[in-house]
């Protein structure tokens, strides 16, 4: 075994005991690799540094089940994929969607039944929603609106709120998970 390979396990076992210096350490190690790793399987930058971040998180979340692992890069690597294929799929259901409400069924003329269900449908997901927001602190509204609404990168929205970009990628995962919890 190398010492990068002693070092990555010795991180994943401090991590696997609840760490938080273990989990930073090992995602500055190796998160170069993993960000071309990731950029090799889809090309999209800002997906693979959210789906980094994600893994993170999770890993954190979880860390009191995680296993034992010999080879850490490996797994970390594996699990990245799969984040990405996930999301990758989530984006292509979602274009799916877009396209059949943008597409064909537009041209079908609904009844007026329709149209009251779907108006009645609408209002109730809007105010599930606008109930949701009022969960989330000022800061997680804050950092949502930029995200999602202005379009900024973790490391646009860190410079305008003078916070790490670690703490506004945590900030933005805590609010979705919360905004999840919610909804479902």
């Amino acid at each position: 075994m190398s010492t990068e390979e002693d070092l990555h396990s010795i991180q994943w076992e401090r991590l696997r005991n609840g760490d938080k210096q273990a989990l930073f350490a090992l995602y500055n190690s190796t998160y170069a690799h993993l960000l071309r790793f990731g950029l090799k399987l889809c090309g999209n930058d800002e997906l693979v540094k959210d789906c980094i971040t994600q893994l993170f998180l999770q890993l954190w979340n979880k860390h009191a089940q995680l296993k034992p692992v010999t080879n850490v890069p490996a797994y970390l690597f594996t699990a990245l994929k799969r984040q990405l294929l996930d999301q990758l799929a989530y984006q292509s259901r979602i274009h799916d969607a877009i396209s059949k409400i943008t597409g064909k069924e537009e041209e079908n003329e609904l009844s007026y039944e329709e149209i009251i269900i779907r108006v009645q449908q609408d209002d109730e997901i809007k105010q599930r929603l606008h109930s949701a927001i009022k969960a989330l602190t000022p800061r997680q509204i804050e950092l949502i609106r930029l995200k999602f609404f202005e379009g900024l990168s973790y490391e646009q929205i860190a410079a305008q709120t003078s916070q790490t970009v670690k703490t506004a990628y945590n900030t933005v995962y805590d609010a979705i998970k919360t905004l999840r919890k919610i909804l479902s």
